[in-house]
């Protein structure tokens, strides 16, 4: 008979030795390339949602009113200008301009802003005694459309009932601190910068480019900046329907950053009670402000909170705003 060839027990003992080598490195190797697949996803999510946050308030701290920046580390019981902040003020304030609305509607053949940001001083219709002031350039009605939208119909420059109005506030100069910019005052003396105004007997309709300010309220009366015992007129304004505040709820490594909006501190209104807030970002570990001179510098990290496997991966970044 023919004989065929055969493996003897030893060959086959290292055959099997072999395999079970190569299937450990192989193990390792494909748990390795996991990992990576694993840390490289999250990393990349991190990354992502962190520059979309940061865009978030870059975009409303670029159009905000700069000296009415402001941090608490209480709570809002107490406040500080940002610059003269240190770390632990990590609630921050501030008023907006009315960006959304400057920038106006397409008129049909054009896009028009809301409104112009000038003041024509030699106009008679800017006038103490009347209490308007004249803005060539401007479409109030537009402005009002916009307003409205952005507030659901809580602020507007036409008769809404039970609106509130926006603050007008003079780019001249201005005596005091930020504080200014909050007080709900009821007299002239308190100072505050914001003036609440309307379109001419709130119809913005037929009165497209004057402003009036509400003649039925003591302290939306003109501000005596130089104290000679008459209102002052500057010629340039900003127009604001809204304050922020960024406040982080949560314990000190693992908190949501929430925005606060819609709220008009000129009413006495605070991001505490009124307005509007949405979460910007969750497992927030790290929310930095500094401001040097009129830059605002944000620091952002935002972790995975093991939503990966047992890796708490995080991502931070930085952004810059003037």
């Amino acid at each position: 008979m023919k004989k065929h060839p055969a493996f003897t027990m030893i060959e086959l003992v290292m055959v099997i030795v072999v395999f079970g080598i190569v299937a450990s490195i192989g193990s390792e190797i494909v748990a390795k390339l996991y990992e990576n697949y694993l840390r490289t996803r999250a990393i990349t999510r991190l990354e992502s949602q962190t520059e979309i946050v940061l865009e978030q308030i870059a975009k409303r701290l670029q159009y905000r009113i700069k000296d009415s920046v402001r941090a608490s580390n209480d709570n809002g019981v107490n406040w500080v200008a940002l610059s003269s902040a240190v770390p632990g003020y990590n609630i921050i304030e501030w008023i907006g301009v009315s960006n959304e609305s400057f920038l106006g509607e397409h008129n049909g053949t054009s896009v028009v802003p809301g409104w112009s940001g000038f003041i024509d001083m030699s106009d008679v219709n800017t006038s103490h005694a009347s209490r308007t002031l004249s803005s060539p350039g401007s479409r109030l009605d537009f402005t009002n459309d916009i307003i409205k939208a952005l507030t659901n119909n809580s602020v507007s420059l036409d008769a809404t009932a039970g609106a509130k109005r926006p603050g007008l506030f003079f780019k001249g100069p201005k005596p005091g601190t930020f504080s200014n910019y909050y007080e709900n005052a009821t007299t002239i003396a308190n100072n505050p910068y914001a003036r609440r105004v309307r379109c001419v007997n709130s119809n913005c309709a037929t009165n497209l480019t004057i402003l009036q300010l509400n003649s039925n309220v003591a302290n939306d009366d003109l501000i005596d900046y130089d104290g000679d015992g008459s209102g002052d007129l500057f010629e340039q304004y900003y127009l604001s329907h809204t304050a922020y505040a960024l406040v982080p709820v949560g314990n000190a490594n693992d908190f949501n950053l929430t925005l606060h909006y819609n709220y008009q501190p000129w009413e006495g209104e605070n991001y505490a009670v009124n307005g509007t807030s949405s979460i910007l970002a969750q497992n927030v570990s790290t929310f930095r402000i500094l401001q040097i001179g009129d830059a605002i510098r944000i620091k952002l990290c935002i972790h995975d909170n093991n939503q990966s496997g047992n890796f708490d991966f995080s991502a931070c970044k930085e952004k810059a705003i003037f």
